[in-house]
């Protein structure tokens, strides 16, 4: 189902730059595009690029096309075209029937180029690709002609022609646009617009050897389209030129005008598509669904919400400067939605046996516990209270601390929604380690509270031993360190502490029993959602986010 994310837009320059196109008549109708390279999965940066592109369609009555640039072979899968289509969805935008391929207009595309040629506007370029990036220049330097830019037109025509049937290697010739060598922005000068490569490609087979650069195929596919406004990021602010360039010497059905905006950078995160393939590919990572990965579809696995990227998005804005995001401000936007939404269930993550000695044996109880503290629509279900409990082992010191106010030797605590019980003794095994506690409750405190008013300083969490379910827990942190983790070295950066697996965890049936997708609040823990993983048999859950922000802290950084 499509969410009408319309009330979530905000304003920015390029809604404003939209509503003057709308009032002045210069569009009627407008028509946008998300246009990901089938390459690798999405990230959240492409989840900014998604909500604008789409928003704006939605906000001013318009269409958004998602046109996948499919002009590398050598790198594009059916995987990636199916994760981009699920991760749109997943983030409750549609395309509709607008869904096209840049591969669609490959043969438009080489007849314009055809046209190029006859126009003295192209020629096949000899020389390699070193020697091609060498006689380009520098940004204070022109570059040097190439001892081909003079060919004939039927020269360049028949060589362009026998590109195309497969008569030459990869790399023994490209197809350049005759510009200017000497031009101050090096886009310009002579940019390369066809590649030989004999590669299958995933839509048309075999039946291309040749293929149009990114710079040449864009453009054009976005006229084709009649896309009115064709966002991208501040890299491709020096390539406008040769975006309009194109669509001067082209005989394109409209002229769509290019705006840049600042990607989305964020700490303890790198978005590069590079990275982010190289963790998977050398297994720093479990996959481009690992909870660790910024890609969509690994936080869709973590759990979280696209209610909280969206509001996310909408926080930060559109500018037109880079900057860094703290990477606080999404997690706040993904507590505060999980907040708002999540029933409440108990879970011991590093379980410590209690047992009461003054609970009768055999006996269970059934104890009432609200599903959700701010919605009493929600209800409340069951939990099993008898003489044998689990409770968190961090919630027990033998010897604590003066303001440690959980259970201790003597010390009297809250169970939550139970009863107030004491700890009377502690059972250790050989090696001394604390294996179980002994305990007394006070029958006369049943829900929590105590008639003669005594008050205790800790209410804790606690599930059944016998009526509890095994589980897997794993908790998640930032996969770097590093608040501003080097792209060039990544691998220093890692997290060792991003993955701590939890294998003897417990938690209570109306968890196991639920089979829910979605996320949950473990009481007192965070916000937990269940793994692709789980099974009947063995229940795996990720961390989705702690209830506070103590990351930073842990490793040393500045969150």
């Amino acid at each position: 189902m499509t969410i009408d994310t319309t009330a979530e837009a905000g304003r920015d320059f390029i809604r404003d730059i939209v509503q003057a196109d709308l009032s002045s008549h210069k569009h009627n109708r407008i028509v946008t595009r998300f246009p990901p390279e089938p390459n690798g999965y999405l990230h959240i940066g492409h989840a900014k690029s998604i909500a604008l592109n789409f928003g704006i369609a939605q906000e001013f009555g318009g269409q958004c096309n998602l046109r996948f640039d499919d002009t590398n072979p050598t790198k594009e899968e059916q995987e990636y075209i199916d994760s981009i289509q699920a991760d749109v969805h997943w983030l409750g935008y549609d395309w509709g029937k607008n869904l096209f391929f840049a591969s669609d207009y490959f043969e438009r595309l080489y007849d314009w180029a055809e046209g190029l040629i006859k126009a003295g506007y192209a020629y096949v370029d000899d020389q390699s690709q070193e020697e091609i990036r060498l006689s380009r220049g520098t940004l204070t330097e022109p570059g040097k002609n190439s001892p081909f830019r003079d060919r004939t037109v039927e020269e360049n025509l028949d060589l362009f022609r026998r590109m195309k049937a497969g008569e030459f290697t990869n790399g023994a010739r490209v197809l350049r646009a005759k510009i200017d060598m000497a031009a101050g922005n090096i886009n310009l000068r002579d940019p390369v617009l066809y590649r030989i490569l004999h590669a299958h490609h995933p839509r048309t087979g075999d039946k291309w050897s040749i293929y149009p650069s990114y710079d040449y195929a864009h453009g054009q596919s976005d006229a084709i389209e009649g896309i009115t406004h064709s966002i991208c990021t501040l890299e491709f602010e020096d390539h406008r030129p040769l975006y309009e360039w194109l669509l001067d010497k082209l005989p394109v059905p409209s002229k769509p005008r290019q705006y840049e905006m600042a990607r989305l950078n964020l700490t303890y995160t790198l978005l590069s598509k590079r990275v982010l393939t190289q963790l998977v590919r050398d297994g720093h990572v479990s996959g481009w669904d690992d909870p660790r990965m910024p890609t969509i579809a690994g936080l869709k696995r973590r759990g979280v919400p696209p209610a909280a990227v969206r509001e996310f998005i909408k926080r930060i804005g559109v500018a037109k400067a880079n900057s860094v995001v703290d990477v606080g401000m999404l997690e706040f936007c993904i507590r505060e939605e999980l907040n708002r939404t999540s029933l409440r269930r108990m879970a011991v993550l590093r379980p410590l046996k209690v047992v009461i000695e003054n609970y009768p044996e055999g006996q269970v109880e059934e104890i009432a516990a609200i599903n959700h503290p701010d919605n009493p629509d929600a209800g409340t279900r069951k939990i099993a209270f008898g003489r044998e409990l689990y409770i968190e082992r961090d919630d027990f010191m033998e010897n604590p601390p003066k303001k440690f106010f959980r259970l201790s030797p003597g010390n009297e605590v809250r169970l939550r929604y139970a009863y107030f019980i004491k700890c009377t003794s502690v059972v250790k095994n050989d090696a001394g380690e604390i294996v179980e506690l002994r305990a007394t409750y006070d029958p006369a405190t049943k829900g929590g509270n105590a008639p003669d008013g005594r008050k205790v300083k800790a209410t804790m969490h606690w599930l059944p031993a016998a009526q509890s379910k095994p589980a897997e827990i794993r908790i998640y942190n930032q996969l770097f360190a590093n608040p501003s983790p080097n792209a060039a070295d990544f691998a220093a950066d890692l997290n060792p502490q991003s993955l701590e697996v939890l294998s003897d965890a417990r938690v209570e049936p109306a968890i196991a029993e639920g089979n829910s997708p979605e996320a949950m609040q473990f009481e007192r823990q965070g916000y937990f959602v269940r793994d692709a993983d789980s099974t009947p048999d063995r229940l795996v859950f990720n961390r989705t986010i702690g209830l506070r922000d103590t990351f930073a802290k842990e490793v040393g950084g500045k969150g």
